[in-house]
């Protein structure tokens, strides 16, 4: 009950992270892979793994431009550059290969153009808005039967702030780590958003789903509980649950986090904060939202 009672608490909470998150997300803006900006991945193994200093300047005596290396596996590098010429890449390939005392072996070299680039960004953009669609529209059928006392498309708008919520605050997230750290939005990044989306709206029909049984059983039973009531205790219901299946899959993702390798760090921090931000939203933000629909709906009414 503390919740829905308190709703204008996390109304404001979830307004200030959306608007920090629209401030960083302009301020600092996205630093896009190459996977939507076109470019070359270049991947090397190496006996003995130099130190990645020690592989930043040497590309940085190649006239390439700017660079991103980074540790792959036990003994690989991996750089990402623009689009490099056939006599570009032979003299990356022969500097980096005199770094280690045995000869550095090519294990991959990717080359992505623009126009691919730029088809990738907009079909991960397309995704994403199908998912929201989808997601809505299956709230809207699968609540169909309550319309009492609010509609059951009030469940999939509730549902679409949420998401919107969830996918927000995790992408600010990254775009800052983005601009401190290095990390790029590829289409990992879009991978790991639309993972969050799912386990955000499942817990989220969690919630839904016992508010509605609960509707129901009243409705047999000819109890007259106020609509805050009974959401009330669907939240407290769910509310274990929710939080022990998030704790759970946290801990997997923290030690994934520690103990993985680079290559799947940024992919990590993403569903580490989209679980945590999916949790508070499917608690604090969905259902204490069906309560104000409610209320300005009983407004009307008066």
């Amino acid at each position: 009950m503390w919740i829905v009672n308190n709703a204008r608490v996390w109304f404001v909470s979830s307004i200030v992270l959306l608007v920090l998150s629209g401030f960083s997300m302009w301020f600092f803006g996205f630093k896009l892979g190459i996977d939507f900006t076109g470019g070359s991945i270049t991947e090397m193994s190496f006996e003995e793994r130099p130190s990645i200093e020690a592989v930043r300047e040497k590309v940085a005596t190649i006239d390439i431009g700017n660079v991103i290396v980074r540790p792959s596996g036990d003994k690989n590098i991996l750089i990402k550059s623009r689009h490099l010429t056939e006599v570009e890449k032979e003299t990356l390939l022969s500097s980096l290969s005199t770094l280690s005392t045995k000869q550095g072996e090519l294990v991959r070299y990717n080359a992505v153009g623009p126009s691919v680039g730029s088809e990738l960004a907009r079909k991960a953009l397309l995704a994403v808005s199908m998912v929201i669609l989808a997601i809505a529209i299956f709230i809207i059928f699968a609540f169909r039967k309550v319309s009492k006392p609010v509609a059951s498309w009030k469940y999939g708008i509730a549902t679409i702030v949420s998401l919107v919520h969830d996918v927000a605050i995790p992408t600010a997230v990254f775009v800052v780590l983005g601009h401190y750290l290095g990390y790029e939005i590829d289409l990992l990044f879009v991978a790991a958003l639309l993972a969050v989306m799912g386990y955000s709206v499942h817990d989220t029909i969690v919630v839904f789903d016992r508010v509605r049984e609960n509707l129901r059983r009243n409705e047999e039973l000819g109890n007259k509980e106020e609509f805050n009531v009974v959401v009330g205790h669907g939240l407290l219901q769910t509310m274990g649950r929710s939080i022990n299946t998030s704790l759970t899959t946290l801990f997997a993702l923290v030690a994934l986090l520690v103990l993985g390798g680079e290559s799947t760090r940024g992919f990590t921090i993403i569903l580490i904060a989209g679980i945590l931000v999916g949790t508070y939203s499917s608690i604090f933000l969905a259902s204490p939202l069906l309560v104000w629909f409610k209320k300005m709906q009983d407004k009307k009414t008066e």
